[in-house]
């Protein structure tokens, strides 16, 4: 069976936003991920930021970008979802990190919102479709 086909014969919430909605969306997040992470990595780099507050960042995309192949890949839900939940976590503790340790990134927190409410529901909608197609 394809990705797609699998995919669309989970069981879905109402709620749940249609498979086309998700590559426009990440495309858009994925160059303020771009833009903002590397600025940071930069940052680090040129010892103007301490290297720790770039390890919640690169763990963030390490997670990320293990979720297709975990979720599409594998087609596990529940290794999809545990997967979800390390992205979100390392995001929150990622921006808490710079927030706390630069007043002049701030605005890079303020750019990943959108990643963050975006990561937020899909972390909800990932752990509903496990429950309900458990």
């Amino acid at each position: 069976m394809n990705t797609y086909n699998w995919y669309s014969q989970l069981i879905k919430p109402l709620w749940a936003p249609p498979a086309e909605v998700f590559g426009p969306v990440w495309t858009v997040l994925y160059v303020i991920i771009a833009i903002s992470f590397g600025l940071v990595f930069y940052r680090v780099w040129k010892g103007e930021l301490p290297k720790m507050v770039a390890l919640p960042f690169a763990l963030n995309l390490v997670f990320n970008f293990a979720f297709t192949p975990i979720q599409f890949g594998l087609k596990n839900n529940l290794f999809a979802a545990l997967d979800i939940l390390l992205v979100l976590a390392t995001l929150v503790w990622a921006l808490y990190l710079l927030w706390r340790t630069s007043s002049k990134l701030r605005s890079v927190v303020y750019a990943n919102i959108p990643y963050l409410l975006w990561v937020t529901f899909a972390t909800y909608l990932q752990l509903t479709i496990t429950y309900l197609n458990r």
